[in-house]
């Protein structure tokens, strides 16, 4: 909730104890108490990352356990050479194998132990499973998987979080002020049809006109992939141009579905701040309308879109997996599809609790983005 400006609130309580001059100081001590109330906030708001983080990775630990067609079956079907099968294909080779290679093969994946001793495993042991040797790729751990492909989805993440908010918080703010006018209604059109297109199909669209794809049509960007073959024999500035024009289509497609929403967000919260009392008080007192939007109106128009700040620390994980199908893209969104399906539960749970961590910081940076755009915000219960 918004508290009363600090030099109200300070005059409010020295004239409330102006009879009792003993009392000055502990008014003075009241009005101090913000700070240290805002750090007591994030210092429970960490402290409870801690059991969060526990309650998310034990709920999915939990989960996989009981999802059919886990590694061991998977296993025992490729030593028949049935493949990877299904959960049935595995219920009918269970018939053909001795129990002794079941148990064999549930104490080489470690499933022969208690529930909580694999957790605990996994959680100290294995240091949140990332020592832990992925079931798909037996020579690489999880780790080794998962910072392989860092460097994609960074860039990928960074680019896509950044462009985001510079395009849409300077549109949304023109839009705001020429709101139902020819600029206004041409923008909304132009954003609501890229926001309808699914991301796959507008990927399509535009290797068919950008890639060469379709012969006749421009040949301007790479059809797939995130370098070039001869990547490593480029320059500086050759390398940058080269992850660039891989990169180009796939940001395009990635920030298409974000613009609608931020734009919007952007535009409204700017106009209700216009409409507001304090606005018109500015105007009133000989302000002009551009140092009550600029000055005044847009600080507080920034507070609802600092919701999404918190998330530039969940950037590495960012992307789609549909986008990177398309573009055939090694990030993390087609690493995280490949272990659900080969159940490679090592590299999942790796995934997922950098993720968890990052995700549960990242909203806590969200509220310290609030106390910054706007101080009179008070996070104590009253």
């Amino acid at each position: 909730m918004l508290e009363k400006p600090r030099v109200l609130v300070y005059f409010s309580q020295i004239k409330a104890c102006a009879c009792y001059p003993g009392s000055i100081r502990s008014a003075v001590g009241n009005v101090r108490e913000h700070p240290m109330e805002r750090l007591n906030y994030f210092i429970r708001r960490f402290l409870l990352v801690i059991p969060t983080f526990i309650g998310i990775t034990l709920l999915c630990f939990v989960l996989i356990q009981f999802v059919p067609g886990g590694p061991v079956e998977q296993m025992i079907m490729q030593m028949k050479g049935i493949g990877s099968g299904d959960a049935g294909h595995g219920a009918q080779v269970r018939a053909t194998i001795s129990e002794a290679q079941r148990e064999a093969l549930e104490k080489h994946f470690g499933f022969d132990r208690p529930f909580h001793q694999r957790y605990w495993k996994w959680l100290v042991d294995d240091r949140l499973g990332m020592r832990m040797e992925s079931y798909k790729f037996p020579n690489k751990t999880a780790w080794e998987l998962i910072s392989g492909r860092f460097q994609v989805s960074l860039i990928f993440g960074i680019t896509g979080f950044l462009l985001s908010y510079l395009v849409c918080i300077p549109l949304g703010i023109a839009k705001a002020l020429r709101h139902n006018q020819p600029f206004d209604l041409a923008s909304s059109a132009l954003v609501f049809t890229g926001y309808a297109i699914p991301a796959f199909a507008f990927g399509m669209v535009l290797k068919m006109l950008f890639c060469g794809a379709v012969e006749g049509l421009w040949d301007i960007f790479p059809l797939s992939g995130f370098y070039s073959e001869n990547f490593d024999q480029l320059s500086f500035a050759g390398k940058t141009l080269d992850i660039f024009r891989h990169m180009f289509l796939p940001v395009l497609c990635y920030m298409v579905g974000n613009f609608a929403v931020l734009t919007l967000l952007m535009k409204n919260s700017l106009m209700e701040q216009i409409g507001k009392d304090y606005i018109r008080t500015v105007l009133a007192k000989g302000g002009s309308f551009s140092r009550a939007v600029w000055g005044h109106a847009l600080r507080n128009a920034l507070v609802p879109i600092a919701t999404g700040f918190g998330s530039i620390l969940t950037v590495m994980f960012a992307g789609s997996v549909i986008i990177e199908q398309v573009f055939e893209i090694p990030g993390m969104g087609r690493l995280s599809l490949e272990a659900i399906v080969s159940r490679d539960y090592p590299v999942f749970m790796g995934i997922l609790s950098l993720t968890s961590i990052l995700g549960l910081l990242g909203n806590i940076l969200s509220d310290l983005c609030y106390v910054l755009i706007d101080p009179r915000i008070n996070f104590q219960k009253n």
